[in-house]
């Protein structure tokens, strides 16, 4: 196996700031999803559906 290790790398001093704008946006998305999942099941139940 190929060793991929970077002697020029310094632990912990890379740029997260895309990674951790993407994850927000994730988050926030899988939260929506989930209220809109919550409501439509809450409306289903009171129209017996």
């Amino acid at each position: 196996m190929a060793d991929h290790h970077n002697a020029d790398h310094v632990h912990g001093t890379m740029d997260i700031r895309a990674h951790e704008k993407t994850f927000e946006g994730f988050v926030r998305m899988a939260v929506w999803v989930a209220c809109i999942v919550i409501g439509v099941l809450i409306f289903m139940g009171l129209v017996n559906a």
